[in-house]
């Protein structure tokens, strides 16, 4: 595993600290890697969503009813 240093302001490490103070993990180091799953996980989505709106608007207009395109974005 990849060791990095890093520097926190004193809120955000006072935050980390409570988080392992009140054993929600184990770690800081534990903690700020599920920060980033949760960060990686989150821009998948967005970038997911930008994708299908892109397709949208580049699709041009519908007479789809909006249950009709619900119903579709979630076959796709």
């Amino acid at each position: 595993m990849a060791r990095q240093s890093i520097s926190l302001t004193e809120p955000n490490d006072e935050w980390l600290k409570s988080q392992v103070d009140s054993k929600e993990y184990s770690s800081k180091s534990e903690l700020v890697n599920d920060l980033i799953r949760q960060a990686r996980n989150q821009q998948a989505q967005l970038d997911w969503i930008r994708a299908k709106l892109t397709k949208a608007e580049n699709s041009g207009f519908t007479t789809d009813s909006k249950d009709d395109i619900l119903k579709q974005s979630k076959s796709s």
